[in-house]
């Protein structure tokens, strides 16, 4: 009798469903990086491996330490062309929130410091939360949310609220939107279209109309308004589709539905999804960042996201980063992001109102001339969950 011998056995590698789900995760979210600035993204993907890279003119930024050192030790001209300053000085010849040197930049940050504030943000809370109580009430019938509107008009009612002004949320909203992407065209390299500052001066001009305030004195000067409606706006609606999105994908919503965890998470969320990945700077003076020469007039490109390891360190309410890592994506030393509280806490009742449908994405498309990379929209669908809040 002839005998057949046995097939050689492969052995199996087990696969760790968490570890995969991170990954659909992360390709996910690098989506908004490829589909929108492929050029840009492939030559930062390239450099990243060096804390520091040198391409003539221009210094890429990509370690943790040099970023921090670059914001806080080097001198920096903060309204040159090219950079966040320069940009909002085409916008308006009004005072500037973020890039501000002196009595200037002081008083500016005084003015908004307590609607920033704890006792500020506890004041807004309830308007956003009304918006999130509304938007997302058709998850529980069973149908499906675009999360992009819903962040859209969240920011547009902060704005107004915290400006106190009478402007439609979804009108400032769209204004701001617009003025970002008009601007940001002067971060990115290469030259820019022709027309461009004079479309980003009128684009500015109608969103200073829409942010009047509604019982003028003592409020900011609408340069400074319009700076800051661009920021929250910008940063919101790229952040909270994405964030919703990675707990969607990497099964996080356990995490987000903790009130002891949930803060973690956000700060995680935050610090992975890098609403600003690139912040641009010029030197004002020569310097060192980790063994590379800069000379003033350098143009800076710090990486945020590589610096705040959002391209290779998952998030997990678990085992965060430390904070002085996670802090990165808002900036660093007295021109960090003022509104890093907001974000924050606008994020954390965003995730505290999703938790309890555990969404699944639907549909995701790309914004490809948005100011900062996110989503033109991301759908969802609540998930099967028994009564114990566990997805089947």
């Amino acid at each position: 009798m002839t005998t057949v011998p046995d097939a050689p056995v492969t052995p199996t590698v087990p696969t760790d469903p968490a570890a995969s789900a991170v990954r659909a995760a992360r390709r996910r979210d690098r989506r908004v990086y490829t589909r929108s600035h492929p050029v840009l993204f492939a030559l930062l993907a390239a450099t990243r491996r060096s804390p520091v890279t040198r391409i003539g003119g221009t210094v890429l930024v990509h370690g943790t330490e040099p970023c921090r050192q670059a914001l806080t030790r080097v001198p920096l001209d903060r309204a040159a062309p090219g950079t966040t300053g320069g940009a909002a000085r085409e916008l308006s010849a009004g005072g500037l929130l973020f890039d501000q040197e002196g009595t200037g930049h002081r008083a500016a940050r005084r003015t908004l410091a307590d609607d920033l504030g704890a006792a500020g943000v506890e004041r807004l809370r309830p308007v956003w939360r009304d918006v999130l109580a509304r938007r997302l009430a058709p998850l529980a019938a069973g149908r499906d949310v675009d999360l992009v509107p819903l962040a859209r008009e969240l920011a547009g009612a902060t704005v107004r609220a915290l400006l106190r002004t009478t402007g439609d949320p979804e009108g400032i909203a769209k204004a701001a939107a617009e003025a970002a992407a008009l601007a940001v065209r002067d971060h990115l390299p290469g030259p820019r279209p022709p027309g461009t500052a004079r479309a980003a001066a009128a684009a500015a001009a109608r969103l200073e109309a829409l942010l009047a305030p509604d019982r003028p004195g003592g409020e900011p000067e609408p340069a400074l308004r319009a700076m800051l409606a661009v920021a929250a706006v910008s940063t919101t609606v790229a952040a909270l589709p994405r964030a919703a999105a990675w707990c969607a994908d990497a099964r996080l919503w356990e995490q987000a539905a903790d009130d002891r965890l949930r803060p973690a998470l956000v700060a995680e969320l935050l610090r992975v999804t890098a609403p600003s990945p690139l912040l641009p700077r010029v030197t004002a003076a020569d310097a060192d960042l980790d063994g590379c020469p800069v000379r003033s007039g350098d143009r800076l490109i710090l990486v945020a996201r590589h610096a705040a390891r959002a391209h290779d360190r998952r998030p997990d309410a678990l085992r965060p980063a430390p904070p002085a890592v996670a802090q990165l994506v808002f900036g660093a030393g007295p021109h960090a992001c003022p509104g890093a509280r907001l974000a924050r806490a606008q994020l954390d009742d965003a995730l505290a109102a999703l938790a309890p449908h555990r969404p699944t994405v639907r549909r995701a498309r790309v914004d490809r001339g948005a100011a900062l990379p996110g989503w033109r929209s991301l759908t969802v669908r609540a998930g099967d969950v028994d009564r114990s809040g566990e997805e089947r």
